[in-house]
């Protein structure tokens, strides 16, 4: 498999540190309120990375973080009268509901920063000791960047473009030792308490760590030193990233990681996501009108590095394109059920043979750094495939495989295709047996009103060969 790394600006053959394994760290959401689908695109992409490499036969551990102390959930817990911790616990719950509703497996640990607070103090130690930080007259701990040789080797910015940066006034560059902080390009990794703040005792004063370093420690205590992929937002490349490549090779004196994987932005209508112009939506918000299946679908129509638009329109059009998946799975069920107990034909083997090469484009289409808007497409030319060959009288042999063939490609991509049969009500299945038994009769005046009534309940009926179907609208 070949991965865009973000450190080497080039496309790299995926080779592990151990065989057959793979050690990746994603970053996840500071939890103060419910996730947007800025916070989903990077769930889905690298759970579907995860479970492809499962699929290709890799043993995965996933670590994936909740920062659970940070400036946003102590403003909303004041605002509130709660302790962060409520605040931070509810949302984490909320969290794991909305990555349910988008089929994102659960991480092989879910570390949590305020669970974390002595190998953060550990790390902050060792950075003092080897002289790559310094704590300040009032307790706060910096990271000397000009000191780490190589900053700035992810995000491609040099020590020149961040000092010119500072050099507007009010922003003068400060002289080491006339001032607490060294040089305005060091970063905090241990702040001072304030008033209503939790906070952690330290060798420096009673604080709380900075953002930065809760990752790195979580990533070196659960996966080890050097890992395979670190992976995250685009916008987390600068300085969170960079500011975490600092702090571990420093602290560890080895790579931090050997392939960095970072997706693309989230646009609303072509606009940047922000509450000020009215576009800023939450998964919840997308669940209320669409089932979050379409969403997952939607977030993989285009390839993960690419930035990506989100519309009313984009959505119904990804709406569209998985009920046509999943509608091939019904049917191919339905025609499994009703289909002859005969062995395939020579005929259906050779179609079976031509199914099975579409596999084979979309383990190259994900290959190929995750495409999986050629993974999709390749799903629907499969559908394509399955519509023309299976027809009712077929073998059910056949059409079980071709079944079987697109429920695994739409499981690496974790998509849903078939849900578990829902139990009606007895009263709305007694409602669907007597307006079948009244189109046996031809009182075709008693279905159309039994019908009508079941679409009042929110029952839609679809006639078939197969028999009738429902479903809720």
């Amino acid at each position: 498999m070949k991965i865009y790394n973000t450190l080497t600006k080039r496309l790299e053959e995926f080779v592990p540190i151990e065989e057959n394994k793979v050690t990746m760290y994603v970053c996840g959401p500071t939890v103060y309120n419910l996730i947007h689908i800025g916070n989903a695109r990077p769930m889905i992409v690298f759970d579907t990375f995860r479970r492809y490499m499962t699929y290709r036969g890799y043993e995965v551990d996933y670590v994936s973080n909740f920062t659970d102390v940070d400036d946003k959930i102590i403003k909303a817990a004041n605002e509130e009268g709660v302790s962060s911790s409520e605040i931070s616990e509810r949302y984490i719950a909320e969290c794991k509901k909305d990555m349910e509703g988008l089929n994102v497996m659960p991480a092989t640990v879910h570390p949590k920063a305020t669970e974390e607070i002595p190998e953060m103090i550990d790390m902050i130690s060792t950075l003092i000791d080897q002289g790559y930080a310094y704590a300040a007259s009032d307790g706060t701990v910096y990271y000397r960047t000009r000191k780490f040789s190589d900053y700035g080797k992810l995000s491609g910015k040099n020590i020149d473009e961040l000092e010119s940066g500072h050099r507007s006034e009010g922003h003068a560059l400060k002289v080491s030792g006339t001032e607490d902080r060294e040089d305005d390009l060091d970063f905090v990794l241990w702040k001072p308490k304030k008033e209503g703040e939790p906070y952690w005792k330290s060798p420096w004063c009673d604080g709380r760590p900075g953002w930065h370093i809760e990752c790195s420690c979580m990533s070196k205590k659960y996966l080890g030193d050097t890992i395979d992929i670190h992976a995250g937002g685009e916008d987390l490349i600068f300085p969170h990233h960079e500011n975490e490549i600092a702090q571990s090779e420093a602290a560890n004196g080895k790579p931090f990681a050997h392939y960095w994987m970072h997706n693309g932005f989230l646009n609303i209508d072509n606009q940047k996501m922000s509450k000020s112009l009215g576009n800023f939506f939450t998964v919840r918000d997308i669940s209320e009108k669409y089932d979050l299946q379409v969403l997952r679908f939607f977030m993989l129509s285009a390839q993960y590095r690419s930035p990506l638009n989100f519309s009313d329109a984009l959505m119904e059009s990804a709406k569209a394109g998985f009920e046509r998946i999943k509608n091939a799975v019904s049917n191919l069920s339905d025609i499994e059920k009703s289909g002859a107990d005969t062995p395939m034909t020579d005929e259906e083997k050779k179609n079976l043979e031509a199914a099975d090469s579409f596999k084979e484009r979309f383990n190259e289409a994900m290959d190929s750094d995750l495409n999986t808007a050629d993974a999709i497409s390749v799903i629907f030319e499969l559908v394509k495939h399955a519509n023309t060959t299976a027809k009712e009288g077929c073998s059910k042999e056949y059409a079980a495989a071709l079944r079987k063939e697109i429920l695994t490609l739409g499981d690496v991509m974790g998509l849903i295709l078939e849900t578990k049969a829902e139990v009606l009500d007895e009263d709305i299945e007694r409602l669907i047996e007597e307006r079948q038994q009244a189109r046996k009769d031809k009182n075709f005046a008693r279905a159309d009103e039994i019908r009508d009534e079941l679409l009042s309940k929110g029952i839609q009926l679809k006639d078939t060969r197969e028999g009738v179907k429902w479903s809720r609208i």
